[in-house]
């Protein structure tokens, strides 16, 4: 691919750029930010690794110069407020959402191909957001969640049985945050179901420890998390300009699906160079059903204070 654009160059735009580059999925990785020099310099620092890490793509920062995104194939939008702590993801509701719509028309603008990931929180609704003034198919336009939340799950599973992460496979549906569900009844190493090597009890600490996971992070270190979710983004990144075709759970508009009907939730999708190329509807028991329309009340609820600020 010839061009990737970051929009917003703080801590989770400048890792994604930073995995992007390393893994050569484009000539230029182009990081935006509004603050002068931010992105410029992350942007250098990365450049600078090139010879260091064996990679080719070039790394470049402007401020706020949309003109430079132009052409791009897939845009990340990171942009907005970090959560703070004993701040909701809801109550970034009101300042990231007119912040993701500045974007996302200056992104549309010069870069009308351009298959959009939304990082920003809260993450349902600034994916709708997006995709409200992106004027494009929802199929270009979706969240990363799914990857960051089964990303944590995963890593505290591979903790509490001693074994790598890397044959850890699971699955997460809902609103992105304390209400999202992560699936147990989907989750397997190397094929074996994780019921048949943890208890329900301990299971039932990962799944709300994997909850809160975002929460835990803030508290630690005053900010949100950075590594995680840049490498999640990267990863889809990487599914679309490869081509590969992966299942991964991500923030889609659904239109039906699990009997939800105009609404961003994190499902199984395949992502592949055209954007979401298929959702899966996955067979869900009576709890699972009951914890995924929570999830999706809680979300419209986001979503209704963003329809009462009549942005579009």
């Amino acid at each position: 691919m010839k061009k990737i654009t970051v929009i917003g160059a703080g801590n989770v735009g400048a890792t994604c750029a930073n995995v992007i580059a390393h893994k050569d999925l484009a000539r230029e990785v182009v990081m935006l930010d509004i603050k002068e020099g931010v992105a410029e310099g992350k942007a250098l620092d990365i450049w600078q690794t090139s010879s260091i890490n064996h990679f080719n793509t070039r790394v470049i920062g402007v401020t706020n110069d949309y003109l430079r995104t132009k052409g791009s194939g897939v845009v990340v939008i990171t942009s907005g407020l970090p959560r703070k702590p004993g701040m909701s993801r809801d109550d970034l509701i009101k300042t990231n959402a007119k912040i993701v719509k500045d974007v996302t028309e200056k992104v549309v603008k010069y870069s009308p191909d351009a298959i959009i990931i939304i990082v920003s929180n809260p993450l349902d609704v600034m994916t709708y957001t997006a995709f409200k003034a992106s004027n494009k198919p929802s199929t270009k336009v979706f969240g990363m969640a799914g990857i960051l939340d089964t990303g944590r799950y995963r890593a505290f599973i591979a903790d509490a049985l001693d074994v790598s992460p890397k044959d850890i496979l699971s699955l997460s549906l809902g609103g992105h945050g304390d209400s999202m569900v992560p699936l147990p009844r989907y989750t397997t190493v190397n094929g074996i179901p994780i019921s048949e090597l943890l208890g329900k009890e301990e299971i039932d600490k990962i799944v709300e420890r994997t909850r809160k996971g975002g929460g835990e992070l803030v508290n630690l270190m005053g900010t949100s998390a950075w590594y995680a979710p840049g490498a999640a983004a990267a990863q889809m990144v990487e599914a679309i300009v490869d081509d590969q075709k992966r299942i991964f759970p991500c923030c889609a508009w659904l239109q039906g699906e699990y009997g939800l009907k105009d609404i961003y939730m994190g499902v199984p999708v395949k992502l592949g160079k055209n954007g979401i190329e298929g959702i899966f509807e996955i067979e869900l028991n009576k709890d699972e059903k009951k914890l995924l329309i929570e999830s999706a009340k809680t979300v419209k609820k986001v979503i209704t204070v963003l329809d009462e600020m009549k942005l579009f």
